[in-house]
């Protein structure tokens, strides 16, 4: 059986519980949910990229793609997508961005799945991943 292993970018903060920023066991990476925080800064707390929809989702996919890549894996791996948005009024608009930044992924595009939850006040969007490599 192959190992587990915690995949933590340098660019992340420490998770706030007891949990990796994903994990990769054999083929298989699982990212965790991310949002839109800026990359870390050492003995500051996690700044949100800002307060729209579209910079929060930028950022919140370019912190996904930090720990798809930490893992070795690009979103060309990514076969499973889970967007959790915390309003309903956004799910055009950010169809519209997530259509916008894969419009150059070769070959078919992930699964996904969006939700509507509760996210801590300030955020508005949260984005997991699942990826198979090789």
């Amino acid at each position: 059986m192959s190992e587990k292993i915690a995949i933590t970018p340098v660019t992340h903060t420490q998770p706030p519980a007891r949990f990796s920023h994903g994990v990769k066991k054999g083929n298989i990476l699982q990212v965790a949910g991310q949002v839109g925080f800026l990359p870390a800064e050492p003995g500051q707390p996690p700044t949100v990229a800002g307060p729209t929809l579209r910079e929060q989702t930028l950022r919140t996919l370019a912190n996904v793609q930090a720990a798809l890549e930490e893992g070795g894996a690009t979103w060309e791996d990514v076969v499973m997508v889970r967007v959790y948005l915390t309003d309903t009024a956004h799910f055009a608009e950010f169809n519209g961005i997530y259509d916008e930044y894969f419009a150059d992924l070769k070959g078919a595009p992930a699964a996904r799945t969006t939700v509507y939850v509760g996210l801590p006040q300030g955020l508005l969007v949260e984005i997991d991943a699942l990826a198979v490599l090789g």
